[in-house]
This record gives C-alpha cells, sequence and structure tokens, in this order.
C-alpha cells in the first residue's frame, strides 16, 4: 500500500542522488543507454574539428640548440680561481633565458638573416586561417602601408612566439628550440639566435671590460697623486719636528726602549751584587774551615786550602794522639794549622772587597740608566702631539698606497680581459635540420580529440539528466512516487483518420488509437496493458477491486487512450467490462469511441435504473462503454462526479460488471479525480514518458491523501521507441522477439 514520503514536500533533491536515485554504476550505464547519441554527436564533432585542423594546420618542424653556462673558461687568465668561484646563481642563468628572448637580440638575427623578406614571415603568402582572419579584420585595420620598423617589429613577434627558450632541468644548460614552416629554416634560425647571442655576451663583456679599464686607468693616476702627496706630507712632517725613523719605529722610542732594556737589567745586575755582598758578610763570622762555608762561597782557593787544612789536620789529630800535644812534631802541625786558617780568613776578606766593589758600581749604572731614562721620558712628552699628527699622516698615506696598488692590479687584470675577452656561455649542441614535423601531432591531436569529446558528450549528457526534470525509467517512477511502475507503453503514434468503435454508422479505422490493442494483439502496448490487468488481479486477491480509474497529472498525456485499450484488452479475454467517460470538461473519449450518442453518465446519474438505456456496447469486442454527453462545460463537474447518485451509480455497477474502467479528467486543473477518489478501489496513474515534470506529480500526488492510498501503479506513456530500445539494451537483443508490432 503506498504510503505518503517526505520527498513530496522536500521536492527533487540533487547531490548524493541523481535523477531521483542513487548515483551508481547501473545509474550511470542506464544514462549512457539513453544519452549515447548525444555522447556519440559530441565525439564524432570534436574529431572532426580535429580532422578539420589536421588538415588546413600548417606543418611545423622544430630544431634544438643547446648552450652551456660555464665560468671556467673565464678564469683562464684567474691565478686565484677555485671551485667555489664556479658556482653560477640560479637566478643568473634564468636571466640568460629573457636575454635570448630579447627584442635587441632578436632584431638582429632578424636583420642579419634579412628575415622581413622572407614569405612565412612578411604575409605575402598567408595561410588559410590568415586569409580568413585578414578579410574579417581588414575594415577595422588601417590601410597605410607599415614601416620598416613596424615590419621588423612585427617579424621579431613572429620570431618570439615560435621560440622557446627554457633551462634544462636544474643544470647550467639552456635549450633552445625554434619552429619554422621548414626543417632548414628552424635549424638555422635556431643557430643564428644561439650564435647572436653567444656573440652579443662576448661584445657586452667587451664593452663592460673596457669601460671598467678606462675608468680604472683615471682612478690609478689619482690614487697615484694622492699617494705621493701623503708621502711627502710625511717626511715634510718629520723634517719639522726634527723625528727620524728607523727600520723599527721613530729614534726616540728606539731609545727609549733599549734604554728601559739595560735599567731593567741593571736593576738585576744591583740586586745580585747585594745578594753576593749580603752572604760574604753572613759568613764573614763562621768558620772558614767548615765544608758549609766553603761549599757556599764555591771559591778554588779557599778550597785549596781548606784541603791543606784538613789534611793538616788529620795528621795533627794522629801524632796528639800517639805523641802528644806538646811534641814539637804537634806543635808544628798546630802552626802550620793556623797559618793556613789566616790565609783564608785574609782571601774571604779579600772577596767582601771585591763585592763590595761590584755593588757599589752596580748602584751607580743603575741610577745612570734611570736618569736617563726620565729625561727620554720628558722629552717624549714634549713630542707626543707631533708624534699623534705624525701617525695619522703615516695611516693616510699607507690607505692611499694601498688603494693605488689594488686598483693597479686590477687594472693589469683587466687590461688582459680586454686583449683576451672569454664568454662564459658556449654552444654544446647545434641545431640540426629536423627530419620530422613537431606540430600538428595526428595521433595526439585525435587521441586528444576523442578524450575531449568524450567528455564533453559525458558532461552533455550527465547534465541533460540531471537538469532533466522527466521520468523516462521505471527506476525513476517508483523512486518518485513510491509504488510500482506497471510497465512502459511506447509511442504508438497518432491516427490517421477518426472513427467510432461502437458507432453503426462508422467504421473502425486500422490506425485507430482507442483500439490499438484490438488490431495490435501482440504488441507491445498489448503486452503492458496485461501487465496492468495482472496486477490488478493479484491484488484482487487481497481485497475487492472493480472500480479502476485512469488518471493523470496533466491533460495530453494519453490517459484517455490507455483507459480505452485497457477496457478493450479486458473485454477481449470475456471479462464483463464498462468503460465509463469521467471526464465531464473534454469528454475526448466520447468522441472517439460514441460521437453519435446522445445520452450517458449525467443521465444515468439521475436514473441508475435506466443504465440500460445508456450504455453502448462493442459488438466486436463486447465492450460496454457509458459516455458523457452534455450541451456545455458543467461548473458543478466535480460535485456532479463525486456525488451520492455516482455512489449508487457504481453501486448498481458492481453488480453487473467485473471491471468498471473510469476515464477520469486530470488532477491538476480540475478537482474532479479528488471528488471521485473515495468512490474508486484503485487508481492507475498514467505518466507521460519524457515529458511529465516531477514537480507536476509531485504537485498532483502529494495534494490527495486519498488518492495517495488508492493509487496502485504507474504507467509510462507514449515512449520514443527508439530511445527506449536504447534504455533497455541491457535486456538483450531479443527481449523484443515476442512482440508484433504490424497487425
Amino acid at each position: 500500500m503506498y504510503q505518503p514520503r517526505e520527498h513530496f514536500q522536500s521536492g527533487h533533491r540533487f547531490g548524493i542522488e541523481f535523477g531521483g536515485a542513487v548515483l551508481s554504476f547501473e545509474r550511470v550505464a542506464d544514462v549512457l543507454r539513453r544519452q549515447w547519441p548525444i555522447v556519440a554527436a559530441c565525439t564524432g564533432a570534436a574529431l572532426a574539428l580535429v580532422i578539420v585542423y589536421l588538415v588546413t594546420a600548417q606543418p611545423m618542424y622544430t630544431a634544438n640548440a643547446r648552450i652551456m653556462m660555464d665560468t671556467r673558461q673565464a678564469q683562464v687568465l684567474d691565478k686565484d680561481s677555485n671551485a667555489n668561484s664556479a658556482l653560477i646563481d640560479t637566478g643568473y642563468v634564468d636571466s640568460q633565458v629573457e636575454v635570448i628572448n630579447s627584442d635587441d637580440l632578436i632584431l638582429s638575427v632578424v636583420r642579419r638573416l634579412k628575415l622581413t623578406e622572407d614569405p612565412e614571415f612578411n604575409g605575402s603568402k598567408p595561410g588559410l586561417l590568415s586569409v580568413i582572419l585578414g578579410k574579417v579584420t581588414s575594415p577595422f585595420s588601417s590601410r597605410e602601408p607599415a614601416s620598416q620598423d613596424q615590419l621588423e617589429h612585427a617579424v621579431v613577434e613572429q620570431v618570439q612566439r615560435n621560440l622557446r627558450t627554457e633551462r634544462v632541468l636544474t643544470t647550467y644548460v639552456l635549450s633552445l628550440n625554434y619552429r619554422a614552416r621548414t626543417p632548414d629554416k628552424a635549424a638555422k634560425i635556431a643557430n643564428a639566435i644561439a650564435k647572436a647571442y653567444l656573440v652579443g655576451a662576448l661584445e657586452a663583456k667587451y664593452e663592460s671590460t673596457k669601460r671598467a679599464t678606462e675608468w680604472l686607468q683615471q682612478r690609478s693616476i689619482e690614487l697615484s697623486e694622492q699617494a705621493s702627496a701623503s708621502d711627502r706630507a710625511v717626511q715634510t712632517f718629520k723634517a719639522e719636528h726634527n723625528i727620524v725613523g728607523t727600520s723599527r719605529g721613530l729614534m726616540s722610542e728606539q731609545q727609549l726602549s733599549d734604554l728601559n732594556t739595560q735599567l731593567v737589567q741593571a736593576r738585576a745586575a744591583t740586586a745580585e751584587a747585594k745578594a753576593r755582598l749580603d752572604r760574604i758578610n753572613a759568613i764573614s763570622d763562621q768558620d772558614v774551615a767548615q765544608s758549609t762555608v766553603t761549599d757556599a762561597l764555591n771559591n778554588s782557593v779557599i778550597t785549596r786550602l781548606r784541603a791543606q787544612y784538613l789534611d793538616l789536620a788529620a795528621q795533627y789529630a794522629d801524632w796528639s794522639k800517639r805523641y802528644g800535644k806538646t811534641h814539637l812534631a804537634a806543635v808544628n802541625l798546630a802552626n802550620k794549622m793556623e797559618e793556613i786558617r789566616k790565609n783564608m780568613a785574609d782571601e774571604l776578606h779579600r772577596i767582601g772587597d771585591a763585592y763590595r766593589s761590584d755593588y757599589e758600581i752596580a748602584k751607580s749604572r743603575e741610577a745612570s740608566l734611570d736618569k736617563s731614562v726620565k729625561d727620554l721620558v720628558a722629552q717624549a712628552g714634549h713630542t707626543g702631539q707631533a708624534e699623534v699628527k705624525l701617525r695619522d699622516l703615516e695611516s693616510a698615506a699607507d690607505t692611499y698606497r694601498n688603494l693605488y696598488n689594488n686598483f693597479l692590479e686590477k687594472l693589469q687584470s683587466a687590461t688582459q680581459n680586454q686583449s683576451f675577452p672569454l664568454s662564459e656561455s658556449r654552444l654544446i649542441s647545434t641545431a640540426t635540420k629536423p627530419d620530422r614535423k613537431s606540430s600538428p601531432r595526428t595521433m595526439l591531436a585525435l587521441v586528444g580529440g576523442l578524450v575531449g569529446g568524450l567528455c564533453l558528450g559525458f558532461g552533455v549528457a550527465f547534465g541533460r539528466e540531471m537538469l532533466s526534470d522527466v521520468l523516462r525509467t521505471p527506476g525513476e517512477v517508483e523512486d518518485e512516487l513510491g509504488v510500482k511502475c506497471l510497465g512502459v507503453l511506447p509511442d504508438i503514434g497518432s491516427p490517421t483518420t477518426t472513427g467510432a468503435l461502437l458507432s453503426s454508422s462508422a467504421k473502425a479505422s486500422p490506425a485507430d488509437l482507442s483500439r490499438y490493442v484490438v488490431d495490435h494483439p501482440f504488441s507491445r502496448f498489448a503486452e503492458t496493458l496485461r501487465n496492468i490487468k495482472v496486477s490488478i488481479d493479484v491484488a484482487r486477491l487481497t481485497r475487492e477491486i472493480k472500480v479502476i480509474g485512469i488518471v493523470s497529472s496533466l491533460p495530453k498525456e494519453g490517459k484517455t487512450t490507455v483507459a480505452a485499450n485497457f477496457a478493450q484488452l479486458i473485454a477481449l479475454t470475456g471479462h464483463r467490462v464498462v468503460l465509463i467517460d469521467g471526464d465531464l470538461h473534454t469528454r475526448s473519449l466520447t468522441r472517439e469511441l460514441a460521437p453519435d450518442a446522445k445520452s450517458g453518465l449525467v443521465e444515468a446519474l439521475g436514473d441508475p435504473s435506466s443504465l440500460g438505456y445508456h450504455v453502448q456496447r462493442s459488438k466486436e469486442t463486447g465492450l460496454d462503454f457509458l459516455p458523457s454527453v452534455v450541451a456545455s462545460r458543467m461548473v458543478n463537474s466535480a460535485d456532479v462526479i463525486g456525488s451520492k447518485a455516482m455512489a449508487e451509480l457504481l453501486k448498481v455497477l458492481r453488480e453487473h460488471y467485473e471491471y468498471i474502467v473510469i476515464d477520469l479528467a486530470p488532477v491538476m486543473p480540475v478537482a474532479d479525480s479528488k471528488a471521485v477518489s473515495l468512490l474508486i478501489d484503485a487508481m492507475v496513474y498514467v505518466i507521460e514518458w519524457g515529458q511529465t515534470t516531477r514537480s507536476a506529480l509531485q504537485e498532483s500526488v502529494s495534494g490527495s491523501e486519498v488518492l495517495q492510498k488508492k493509487l496502485l501503479g504507474a504507467v509510462l506513456n507514449r515512449a520514443n521507441p527508439k530511445m527506449l530500445k536504447r534504455i533497455e539494451a541491457y535486456k538483450g537483443k531479443h527481449h523484443n522477439s515476442y512482440y508484433v508490432e504490424h497487425a
């Protein structure tokens, strides 16, 4: 049973849903099956444009030359060059690309090769596209002949358009590509541009070196004069202030330094003499025969006398012990020992006198040196300001001399570079004549056209589907309404003549749409209507369904044709069927089946017992038809069709017929269908294929809750047979083998 959904209130949604269904592979396949002519047309058009381009395009050939930035060549004369100085800034390499593309360089090539006289550049032999553009722009262009400068400027721009210079990855190599109509010309111009760049680089370096040399020469002369003047100022100042310089500085400074050194040495000598004198005075009162005294003096005379003294002392001790101290020999030895002791004392006094004399001399020398140092210091105080001024003059003189030497060295280097200029670039690959054209690339263009056409076709196809608000497949109907789509009815065309099926005064036409199932019982149209009948019969197993309303959203959607053929199809099976024209506004079913009728539904509503007088029967199919005959359009048709009398009439019809088919008025224009929906058991909704919009369908169904509950299913009508065949291609080529479309 149909249940109302939020979808009716929210409207048609895009985004995740595509055409009312989730975008999936099957959905994409359905779209492509429906829209493949669009895809094919876009692809064909793209390929056609590519082929036209390939046929009309002028073949172009590209020659390549390569230039390398190499600073090692420029370092031949540079003795201080190293590996680090050979590195080139990447910005410098990129700048050379702009130099190659510059107007001045290209203009030199144009003039040297006389390209203004070449038909490819001066426009004397234009291509097809150029001729067309010239015709179009001729009314807006000046008719005055171009000057030589204008012609050269135009040729320069054309050469720049065909020239492409770029750096090869992260190397110091520049790739120079030039496109021309002939291989020889491409190689010739590419090599000319490369050579012009190398010559221009040499000339630029020569000019810069020349300007630098001239400036260095002038500056060197000025610095030489300034250095000489500074040296003369130093010498004049020394002479005026009696300042004499030596290899170690000024003489006064040298003297003061020497005197300071001598004073330090004199003070050290005085201290040493004083120490010796104090030592000799300290040991004068001691026994000179002691070993400590002898060792401290370290005097050879005292050492020798002490040795004699010790020998005599040993003999004296031996003899005194043996013979006694009073023995003459012992007394002689004692006298000798005393004499030696006296000699040692005399020697000690002599050494003391010598030390005292040395000390006095050292003190006198120290005092003299100290006085001399003080005198020089006093003298230096008077000449300090002069020495400060002298140092400033000497510093300025040294600065000017160093600047002069540096500029002189640079002048010599610049002079050598001017006489032997070297470029930082060299040609490593000469352009050769290309053996194949570079454009147009046939295969690439065809593949690009194919891919572009397919992308355009897919975009247009999916764009049409996304922007389309109509229904074409059962899945779209089911997603939109929430009920089963009972089938798709193909477009059976318009009748060539109009006849009356039930009138005795007219013969039925084979092309009459209202009897199509009679003339084509095995057609797809008939089989689809049988599927609707089967669906109704299945639903009748669970509930009573006799009164069946055929309804649509808008007029001209084919519901009348569907109602007529559906009723006749059921009648052909032997069931008792009555077809009622319930559209009291247009009465199109009555005009189609019984144009001569004099009474019908309105009269039957007034007297249901007289129903048999108003019903007309088809002798061929046995179908009973209750027409609608009114003199003029009724203003209360909704009240009439949904009245109690209508309920009584349907009650009578239920007793005599198994199926009661009512052709109702459209839902949106009038309210008749909503009024009678309470009296109908089930409704079949007719939707015109590719014409009825989702918005109209939503507005129609969501406006009546009773209609929603009574809705048994929907059917798509008037489907394009060719498009339908594409949509149902997935069903296989034998799907339609059971259908017989011809009588």
